[in-house]
């Protein structure tokens, strides 16, 4: 029997606190399972530091990764007999679902702007390099890993495919939300999932809704919007990650003027010369992270030293709503006075935005061009979602920003009382 063929002698089970269980028939699928790249998701939070407000958000992206997969699973499970449906797709779509986010590294996206790195690139140069993810690939076709990097990099020819994990209503936001509403304890990510996947039906180059699975689509829409502004934008996770790539901004900035740690940062030196190797890439995981960030607050350089003991021991910077397109002015005096008062403004002085657009219709030429639902009439004819929803119309194509200014509070009260710079910073910031 072809390697691609091969069942597993008994069905594998995984409990599954949101999916209950995920089942694995298929040789590769179990065989990609074990393979060290994807066990290092184990070692990649799901929501990097969002556990810092939401103390259960401990989940990983191994977890998320085997929901996803889970569902593109039941997805085609459905499909299996539907027109416009080629089952010589489906271990190609199971694949791709698995290994969708095998090129996270720590705390995910902090850490890829410090370094301008990307993960969609890293989970292609996985999928095609020198690892065992790409040999058991392989095995199956010689041109099965780039089947697979296409897939995921949404460059793949069947865009049916590419839309069960990346579209506006996915396997992959299907699984966050409900597993991300599960792990911190909130109400808002839950949606009648079993209603949509019944309703999903294939075209030819994306999923459709029945019109009759409105209801349930309308539900997840708001479900994403309520996460985003609730859970994934929460204003004490940023302070969180604000303070997390300051650290990494710190110990670059150190590493390039010459300065002796006490502990050599080996994990990091490739990083901070902008030329990690593949090898070195996957070596760096948050538990390394983590360890470095305990050995840095024994530096001697203060800020590294004090950011490290923040982000470690959990005194955050306080924030206040602050929009530095309006406020530039009192932004710059901001600067000028903290840097008075001792404090570096670089490092404790910081704006956040935060942006989501929960649900676009179609707008061809912009940079990213997001695919509608289409909601399938009984007369076969498709109509796209806000034309039919007044919820999913009032929030269409409305972007959201928000705008945050991050301080250590605890720093400006240890100030004398009777200094009028922190007299002028608290007068700016409180009013």
């Amino acid at each position: 029997m072809a390697y691609r063929d091969e069942k597993l002698h008994e069905e594998k089970v995984f409990k599954d606190p949101v999916h209950r269980y995920v089942h694995v028939r298929d040789r590769v699928i179990w065989d990609l399972i074990g393979t060290p790249e994807f066990q290092r998701l184990r070692r990649i939070k799901q929501l990097g530091t969002t556990y810092l407000t939401f103390h259960g958000a401990e989940h990983s992206r191994f977890n998320h990764s085997l929901g996803v997969y889970e569902i593109v699973r039941r997805i085609i499970e459905n499909f299996k007999d539907r027109p416009n449906w080629n089952n010589g797709e489906r271990l190609l779509c199971l694949c791709a679902a698995l290994l969708h986010d095998l090129g996270h590294g720590p705390f995910s996206h902090s850490f890829e702007k410090v370094f301008k790195l990307d993960h969609e690139h890293f989970t292609q140069v996985i999928l095609l390099g020198d690892t065992h993810v790409h040999e058991v690939l392989k095995k199956v076709e010689p041109g099965f890993p780039k089947k697979v990097a296409d897939v995921i990099n949404k460059t793949y020819s069947n865009k049916l495919v590419v839309s069960l994990i990346s579209s506006q209503i996915d396997a992959d936001r299907m699984d966050y939300l409900q597993r991300d509403a599960y792990f911190t304890g909130v109400s808002y990510g839950h949606f009648d999932m079993e209603r949509i996947l019944r309703v999903m039906r294939p075209m030819e180059d994306q999923v459709v809704i029945k019109e009759s699975g409105m209801h349930a689509v309308e539900d997840y829409i708001m479900s994403r919007y309520q996460m985003y502004w609730q859970v994934y934008f929460h204003p004490v996770t940023r302070s969180a990650e604000v303070i997390l790539s300051k650290i990494l901004h710190r110990a670059k900035e150190l590493y390039e003027d010459g300065y002796e740690f006490r502990l050599v940062p080996a994990h990091f030196l490739s990083f901070f010369a902008g030329k990690p190797t593949l090898k070195e890439y996957l070596e760096l995981d948050e538990a390394v992270t983590l360890f470095y960030f305990q050995s840095w607050m024994m530096e001697e350089d203060p800020i590294l030293s004090d950011l490290c003991d923040r982000f470690v021991n959990r005194r955050l910077f306080k924030y206040i709503e602050f929009n530095p397109n309006s406020q530039m002015n009192e932004w710059m005096e901001l600067y000028k006075l903290f840097s008075k008062a001792g404090l570096n403004p670089d490092y404790y002085l910081v704006v956040d935005s935060s942006s989501d657009l929960p649900y676009d219709f179609y707008r061809p030429g912009e940079e990213e061009e997001r695919l509608p639902i289409h909601l399938l009439q009984p007369n076969q004819e498709l109509k796209e979602l806000s034309r039919l929803s007044d919820i999913v119309e009032s929030i269409s194509g409305k972007k959201r920003t928000d705008h945050k200014l991050y301080v250590p509070l605890d720093k400006l009260e240890e100030m004398s009382s009777r200094s009028k710079t922190k007299k002028r910073i608290m007068e700016i910031l409180y009013g």
